[in-house]
C-alpha cells in the first residue's frame, strides 16, 4: 500500500486568527515588552545553549 504523507499546515485563515489573537492579547495587557524580552532571552538560551555554558549572558533587557 502506498503511504500518503499528511502535512499539517495552518493556512491563511489560521495565520490571520493567530495574528488577531496576538493583537488582542497585546491590547489587553497579556503580552508586554517585559514578557517579550524574557521569552526572547529564553529562546536564545535554548538555541545557543553552548554559549550559555561558556558564560555568555544572553539576557535581553527591555
Amino acid at each position: 500500500m502506498p503511504y500518503r504523507y499528511r502535512r499539517t499546515h495552518i493556512g491563511l485563515v489560521g495565520i490571520i486568527y493567530l495574528v488577531i489573537g496576538l493583537f488582542v492579547a497585546w491590547d489587553r495587557g497579556y503580552i508586554t515588552p517585559d514578557l517579550l524580552g524574557k521569552v526572547l532571552s529564553a529562546v536564545l538560551a535554548v538555541v545557543l545553549w553552548i554559549l550559555v555554558l561558556l558564560g555568555v549572558d544572553l539576557t535581553i533587557d527591555t
